[in-house]
């Protein structure tokens, strides 16, 4: 899935999440950011931490890559 702004981010972030029937107060337990925290990311707030954020979705078992348009 490509990525373009922090509301996909966030929304794939959600998905991959109830995928593997996590709640956000287990995350929460987990990497210890706050429940508001992962809402807000999950929400596509564009503050978001992007160390975190990528935190979280390596905790989530995903990949962040990137790559060159068209190559």
């Amino acid at each position: 899935m490509k990525v373009f702004d922090p509301k996909d981010f966030g929304a794939f972030l959600r998905q991959r999440r109830r995928d593997l029937k996590y709640t956000q107060s287990d995350l929460a337990e987990i990497t210890g950011f706050s429940v508001s925290f992962i809402s807000d990311l999950e929400n596509g707030k564009a503050t978001a931490e992007l160390g975190k954020a990528m935190f979280l979705a390596n905790i989530l078992g995903l990949d962040v890559s990137m790559s060159v348009r068209g190559e």
